[in-house]
């Protein structure tokens, strides 16, 4: 009888104050949605809703049926809380209204 290969992986979900990491093993044909349902993290975590959220493979979004090789890491990413150009707007246009100017500009 042949043994089915198995992996290691990581799951990973960060928040503002904590990061949780979850290494578990699968089957070598694991996918994206298997290692997160298996890890444990929408137990912990009831608010991460998979319809919805980007989830990446060592910083590169993939879907969630994409498959896992040995040693992969698994990230779940947030929301964001704030658009990033509004963020730089706004904070070039308090910096010209003190008299500084930004780099580049």
């Amino acid at each position: 009888m042949a043994s089915l290969e198995v992996i290691a992986v990581e799951v990973v979900y960060a928040l503002p104050t904590e990061q949780r990491i979850f290494a578990i093993n699968l089957p070598q044909d694991a996918t994206v949605r298997a290692a997160i349902g298996s890890s444990g993290v929408l137990a912990q975590y009831p608010q991460i809703n998979l319809a919805t959220v980007k989830v990446g493979v060592f910083g590169r979004i993939v879907p969630l049926d994409s498959a896992l090789r040995a040693g992969d890491r698994v990230e779940i990413y947030r929301e964001l809380t704030a658009d990033p150009k509004v963020v730089r707007r706004e904070r070039v246009a308090k910096k010209r209204k003190l008299g500084l100017k930004e780099p580049g500009l």
